[in-house]
């Protein structure tokens, strides 16, 4: 599964990073329109690269709280899907633990008619939201995604190892796969591998590239890459 990521070019040329953009996008409302062009974007690039390959993957794409919480929110996923000709069952949607929890009713109705469409719900960043684990019991999830902020120390660090080990263990109980991002080093990669994780995406296997460059490592056959943002 590819995760598809945004990024602003100048006129000069220069990559401005999301952390730069994002949050002002958020603050003035054009976050909205800025997620719908990059599931559009990213659901057609996807069955571009379908059409040019043998086996057919997915993409993952962040959705933000202020799209989640719009009420034609599925509609308009489905539309998408619709426009490009993508198979649902190659969208992977990544959910926060703060966007859902902000309205759980209406979270849990609209990831339940994306389950029903045959779309891939994960829940993004887990461990950095609330503490309180019972909503993981209402709200239908493919897998978690373990928060940088663990996997960077989690070779050195005993306390972030726990935490790792206990999330895997966890989300494997509830038949949920688990995804660690922001692996850079080959010791996090084996304490990972030899934990159980089932995905692992981040500048070990590649940084952020473009289409074009993408293409290139996506005809090579590795199938371990997950673009981190």
């Amino acid at each position: 599964c590819i995760l598809a990521l945004v990024r602003w070019k100048t006129k000069k040329g220069e990559l401005i990073s999301p952390a730069n953009f994002i949050p002002l996008a958020e603050e003035n409302g054009l976050i909205i329109p800025i997620d719908k062009f990059v599931m559009h974007a990213g659901c057609l690039q996807n069955k571009i690269w379908q059409g040019a390959c043998k086996e057919k993957i997915g993409v993952a794409i962040n959705v933000a709280g202020a799209q989640f919480g719009q009420e034609n929110f599925v509609q308009e996923v489905l539309t998408i899907l619709k426009n490009t000709d993508l198979d649902p069952q190659y969208l992977e949607l990544e959910i926060t633990e703060t966007t859902i929890m902000k309205n759980i009713e209406r979270a849990v109705q609209n990831l339940n008619q994306l389950k029903e469409a045959g779309i891939k719900v994960s829940l993004d960043d887990f461990g950095t939201g609330y503490s309180s684990l019972s909503y993981l019991q209402r709200v239908p999830l493919d897998s978690l995604k373990i928060d940088i902020s663990f996997i960077r120390n989690v070779a050195t660090n005993p306390d972030d190892a726990a935490i790792v080990k206990t999330i895997i263990t966890m989300a494997h109980n509830l038949n949920l796969k688990v995804i660690a991002e922001g692996v850079e080093d080959e010791h996090q990669l084996e304490f990972l591998k030899a934990h159980g994780c089932d995905v692992i995406q981040g500048y070990l296997f590649s940084p952020p590239v473009p289409p074009e460059e993408f293409f290139n490592l996506l005809t090579r056959g590795n199938d371990q890459i997950l673009l981190n943002k």
